[in-house]
């Protein structure tokens, strides 16, 4: 007589023999039998204009030939739309919080404080902070609502529907698309929005890899090293187009370690039985805006600024100190990034930049600054910024003839770009990871593989740059 151990494993082994889309057989018989029955059953008085035009448009935007450009037009669009349109607000609340308010605090705390308090402080927390608040809010305030609208509009499960496929052949699952997207604003929200997926298994998928998605701190990075390098080979007409094709090609990148991951995983640590994705597209509906900017500018973009300015003033502190602590003769960076230095170098990388990605762990719209300061600092730059551990900003020829002079390349670069795509979560979204896994174990692996990938995707092209070059 079988025991229920027996039965149990019976019936796991006959599982598996199961055709590998059972559940969408399944669904769509569940689903063509409810059509029969009501067309049997229900009446209609003619037909529907709005059900025709919702129609015509479905055939669009989840057609086979268009579908996918159309939301690639749409993904660009609304990166356009928030990039170029971030760039007055920043600035604004950068004139405000750094170059008008910074330099009163600085000069009242000087006034009541010991010096090394004041720097601390004023110079270190207070300034790291005003950088993300002036980088970070801006881009998410146009982010969030734009994606929210696309959402209440109805095209966000469109998004998945065109989607699903692509992510069905790797083990995910076609919502990873809608946290992907979610990504590209914030890691933090994206990690959030895998709430959507009803699988522990494909939720887990697509909260490991969220961070391939280049997230608002990280846009800044592309887009100033495309253009200074770069976009800097081409001729003046051209070096636009090739900047933006390098950031392009690079966020591609993102997308194919994205599904290289999930497939990876999803045959490893994550193996399992796929789920069913059974997906309703909803009408089209106009957005309610008021609705859509309390939710968006609350629960969103609120939410997770306060989580970065929480880890970014301690950070502040660990830049400032860094870069006035002496041990001997120098400072504590110019120690470290001696150390670092050589391993730095193999993978085309240098220890600037591996120093400025640990003590900016808190948040990423701080590695460029961060950069610039202890380049400044070690090179003995001292006529820019504002002193040992103050960060600063200036025009795009001075940075590259800042880091050209500090001996960087093109390859340096090429590498940057690559590391920035790849290296771990910020800490927001890496206690954000915590919170929705409840697992220090998934937490520890979705922030070291994407920094292994990132290692070995630069040691790759920095091998093969010198073996060509």
């Amino acid at each position: 007589m079988s025991t229920p151990a027996d039965i149990v494993r019976s019936v796991d082994a006959e599982r598996w023999r199961l055709p590998r889309n059972v559940h969408d057989q399944l669904t769509e018989a569940i689903y063509g039998e409810a059509a029969r029955i009501a067309e049997r059953s229900v009446g209609r008085r003619g037909s529907s204009r709005r059900l025709e035009w919702q129609q015509r448009i479905d055939k669009l935007v989840t057609g086979p030939i268009t579908g996918l450009p159309i939301m690639a037009l749409a993904f660009a669009t609304v990166l356009w739309l928030t990039i170029s349109g971030a760039n007055v607000p920043s600035g604004l609340l950068a004139t405000l919080l750094v170059d008008t308010l910074h330099p009163i605090l600085r000069e009242f705390a000087h006034a009541h404080l010991w010096a090394w308090l004041a720097g601390l402080l004023v110079d270190g927390m207070y300034l790291a902070t005003a950088w993300v608040i002036s980088v970070m809010l801006p881009p998410m305030a146009i982010f969030f609502p734009l994606f929210t609208l696309l959402e209440d509009f109805g095209y966000l499960p469109r998004v998945a529907f065109n989607l699903d496929r692509i992510f069905q052949r790797v083990g995910a699952h076609g919502k990873q698309s809608l946290t992907m997207a979610m990504g590209y604003g914030c890691n933090a929200a994206g990690v959030i929005a895998a709430r959507v997926i009803d699988s522990p298994r494909e939720r887990l998928i697509a909260i490991i890899t969220n961070n391939f998605a280049i997230c608002n701190g990280r846009w800044p990075t592309q887009i100033l090293i495309a253009t200074i390098f770069l976009g800097a080979l081409a001729p003046a007409a051209f070096a636009g187009f090739t900047a933006t094709f390098a950031v392009f090609a690079v966020a591609v990148v993102g997308l194919l370690l994205t599904l290289a991951s999930s497939w990876v995983l999803s045959r490893t640590v994550l193996r399992g039985e796929a789920s069913t994705f059974s997906l309703e597209l909803p009408p089209y509906r106009p957005p309610n805006i008021l609705r859509t900017l309390y939710t968006s500018l609350i629960d969103r973009t609120l939410f997770v600024l306060w989580r970065a300015i929480v880890f970014a003033l301690p950070a502040g502190a660990v830049i400032w100190l860094v870069a006035n602590i002496e041990f001997g003769d120098q400072s504590a960076a110019a120690w470290i990034v001696g150390g670092l230095d050589p391993v730095a170098v193999f993978f085309g990388l240098n220890g600037v930049i591996l120093l400025a990605y640990i003590i900016a762990v808190p948040a990423n719209e701080i590695v460029i600054p961060t950069i610039l300061m202890l380049t400044a600092l070690l090179t003995g730059q001292s006529e820019l910024g504002g002193g040992a551990g103050v960060m600063f900003e200036t025009d795009d020829a001075s940075v590259h003839a800042m880091l050209t002079g500090a001996g960087w390349t093109i390859l340096t670069g090429v590498c940057l770009m690559l590391f920035s795509l790849c290296h771990n979560p910020c800490s927001t979204t890496i206690y954000t990871i915590y919170k929705e896994t409840r697992s220090w174990k998934w937490t520890a692996l979705a922030t070291a593989m994407p920094l292994a990938i990132g290692f070995t995707l630069c040691a790759v092209v920095a091998s093969v740059w010198r073996a060509a070059t």
